[in-house]
């Protein structure tokens, strides 16, 4: 079976990005990883009212989610690693001298077999993303229209995945909220104990990838406590050359709103230094008398294995019948260049 299609259907962040690690520490089974990156760029446009107050969407140098991160692994036996990861987001502008280190991204631990499969706990992206979405995640900031990896997900975690079943795979996680320390005053629907379970499938063929998902998305997660459901397909036509099809639904809650049917469809080109990426989305959300367009494009070049630079587009609300002017696509269009070093 082919282990190319979602290197290329991700190609502007996959083929593009140089991801490279530095190995620390190997010796007796035991392995240490350090990597990296720096990036920074321009960005503007953009809606210029937020939550219906007017903001300005002029152009100002940004971090573009620099980060660091280990990862650590031992073999245990011939089919047994246990394996830690740990990863922090800086950010790398004079806005944040006093705290750099922002966020804690990822820091989970496990046990990995080539036979029974994977179980790690801790703080890592949603299943729902790594196998559903993942084809739809390829940009560096805006354009995804499908949940994403913090869904439902993000620390207090465990979960299962299992080994390659003759191209399928099966995963499901839960993540735990607790109302531990809170005063029983404060104690209500969106703060109770609970778990948010989800679960995904993908299947795997020469050139095709098949997935699909469901999360329970509760209100402590910020959901609208109605299930979710996805599923994507995303097929590599030459080497380089794939296209990706995916659909999204939510029923729509009597209190907390949030139901929508998202269609999404996009392509990804990667060749020689250079990767692009190109995504259409029609999001029919419930609390919305119209549907919603949007698209994103990025273009990625690779100056180096360890420098890229980067372009990307987004337009979350555009209206593809009216009348589009110049100004109106400057205004609208949210744009991001830029440049990345990996270490």
């Amino acid at each position: 079976m082919k282990k190319t299609l979602l290197a290329t259907a991700i190609a502007g962040t996959m083929a593009a990005t140089g991801a490279q690690a530095a190995t620390v520490y190997d010796q007796d089974g035991t392995k240490l990883d350090i990597y990296g990156r720096i990036a920074m760029g321009i960005a503007g446009g953009g809606s210029d009212v937020v939550n219906g107050v007017a903001t300005s969407n002029d152009p100002e140098f940004v971090d573009v989610y620099s980060r660091l991160g280990l990862r650590m692994s031992h073999e245990v036996s011939s089919d047994l690693t246990a394996f830690g990861r740990l990863e922090w987001r800086f950010k790398g502008d004079e806005r944040y001298t006093d705290s750099g280190f922002t966020e804690i991204r990822q820091s989970y631990l496990g046990l990995r077999s080539d036979s029974w499969g994977t179980i790690q706990g801790g703080n890592f992206d949603s299943i729902y993303n790594q196998y559903v979405s993942i084809p739809f995640d390829v940009y560096i900031d805006r354009g995804l229209e499908f949940q994403g990896h913090p869904f439902q997900s993000r620390g207090d975690s465990i979960a299962y995945m299992t080994p390659n079943l003759s191209g399928f795979s099966v995963a499901l996680q839960g993540k735990h909220y607790s109302d531990r320390g809170l005063p029983d005053v404060a104690i209500n629907d969106a703060n109770e104990t609970t778990v948010a379970f989800q679960g995904a499938m993908k299947y795997e063929i020469d050139n095709l990838r098949l997935a699909l998902g469901a999360v329970d998305d509760v209100v402590q997660g910020g959901g609208n406590d109605e299930m979710l459901y996805g599923v994507t397909a995303s097929y590599e036509f030459v080497p380089g050359f794939s296209g990706r099809l995916g659909y999204e639904t939510q029923d729509d809650s009597s209190t907390y709103g949030g139901g929508h049917d998202t269609w999404g469809v996009g392509m990804s080109y990667a060749v020689n230094q250079w990767a692009f990426n190109l995504d259409y989305y029609n999001v029919d959300a419930e609390d919305s008398p119209e549907d919603r367009d949007a698209w994103a494009a990025g273009a990625y070049y690779n100056v180096t294995s360890d420098f890229q630079t980067f372009l990307e587009l987004n337009d979350a609300d555009t209206d593809i019948s009216g009348d589009t002017s110049l100004n109106e696509f400057k205004d609208d269009v949210y744009w991001l260049v830029g440049a990345r070093y990996f270490f």
